[in-house]
């Protein structure tokens, strides 16, 4: 059990990708919408708060990732055929590096 979820809302398009990676076993309701939901470690989340300061979490711990970064995860989802892809998928959600500059060594 994961400590944290972001859940992605499937449209027919979306739907269709997973279930042809067969994971239409995965698919729940949540908010009376079809969704799948990935789950997250602590340090996840952590850097997903790091890396998305906007981001918000549910009473259930659950979250959605801006556009951009949801598609990114579905793509690890439905290429992994799993929802144990946070893992993968954090290396390319969270840049520490993001914005600052490069310092040089000398």
């Amino acid at each position: 059990m994961a400590d944290y979820y972001v859940n992605i809302y499937l449209d027919d398009e979306k739907l269709k990708k997973i279930e042809a990676a067969g994971l239409a076993g995965e698919v729940k309701a949540i908010d009376g919408k079809k969704a799948i939901q990935v789950g997250a470690s602590k340090t996840d989340h952590k850097k997903l708060t790091k890396g998305f300061p906007d981001l918000t979490f549910d009473a259930s711990n659950a979250c959605v990732l801006p556009e951009p970064a949801e598609n990114i995860l579905l793509g690890f989802v439905v290429d992994l055929k799993t929802t144990d892809a946070m893992k993968f998928a954090i290396m390319k959600l969270y840049n520490p590096l993001a914005g600052k500059a490069l310092r040089s060594a000398g």
